[in-house]
């Protein structure tokens, strides 16, 4: 096997991963996460990939937050998956990172596509979950990707939930899916293969140099999170990582030229 082509029978373009460096969540360190000004951030160092999360909040809304509550990143309180689109809407999200980014806005996930297609970003999109709201939140997040992302080759799904990602995959078997581990169980390369997978999404502090060159012997990517310090990442470079993801593009600046 070749490394262009991986186990399922698709063939792994270059020019779907075109980066070594993924920002996180934008570009957590730089700006408050996940938010447009987050997305700018990454874009101006250097970025050409981020991360970020969607969320499915009441109403059918859908939002670009990682936690279940909305305590830490906004002016907000209570449950994420509670708040009506109206009142998240008026939030901050930028104050609590620092004065400079006061009324910065939670985005919806149809500001973060049109602001990241106008910058020609890639997109790694994580899909959040509450457990019971799979079959809500895929078949939103996969019509609005329908209808308003253009680029298939710019575009990688993500998720902890298998369950979220094979809902993906029925709803679209040509969308680049990309399981995401704590820790790798041994039955990945069956999970991968009942989706097609793209790419294996790993906690760079836990992957070991084994698991690192079985993913890429099976022709899958491997990207690694969430890594602050080249230092730490220098020898799953060598196992055959093909990206990291970073709070801070700016440490990995000497791969983003």
């Amino acid at each position: 096997m070749t490394n262009d082509t991986v186990s399922t029978g698709y063939i792994v373009k270059d020019k779907v991963l075109d980066t070594k460096v993924m920002g996180h969540r934008g570009a957590a360190l730089l700006a408050p996460e996940n938010t447009l000004a987050s997305i700018r951030a990454a874009a101006e160092v250097g970025a050409t990939w981020v991360e970020i999360d969607v969320y499915l909040i009441a109403e059918g809304g859908l939002v670009i937050f990682h936690d279940d509550t909305l305590d830490r990143c906004t002016n907000g309180s209570g449950l994420t998956r509670e708040a009506r689109p109206v009142d998240v809407a008026n939030l901050d999200a930028g104050a609590w990172f620092s004065d400079k980014f006061a009324g910065e806005k939670v985005p919806t996930l149809l500001d973060a596509l049109e602001c990241i297609q106008s910058l020609n970003l890639g997109l790694n999109l994580e899909i959040k979950h509450d457990g019971s709201d799979v079959e809500n939140i895929v078949p939103a997040v996969m019509a609005m990707l329908r209808d308003h992302w253009q680029d298939n080759d710019k575009l990688m799904i993500s998720s902890f939930n298998l369950a979220a990602l094979e809902l993906c995959y029925e709803i679209d078997a040509q969308r680049h899916l990309a399981p995401l581990y704590e820790n790798i169980p041994e039955d990945w390369l069956e999970q991968l293969k009942a989706i097609k997978a793209y790419s294996l999404n790993c906690d760079y502090s836990r992957l070991t140099e084994a698991q690192a060159r079985a993913v890429k012997a099976a022709g899958y990517k491997l990207l690694c999170y969430t890594a602050n310090d080249p230092k730490k990442v220098e020898q799953h470079w060598e196992w055959g990582m093909d990206a990291v993801i970073t709070d801070d593009p700016t440490k990995f600046a000497f791969l983003l030229a």
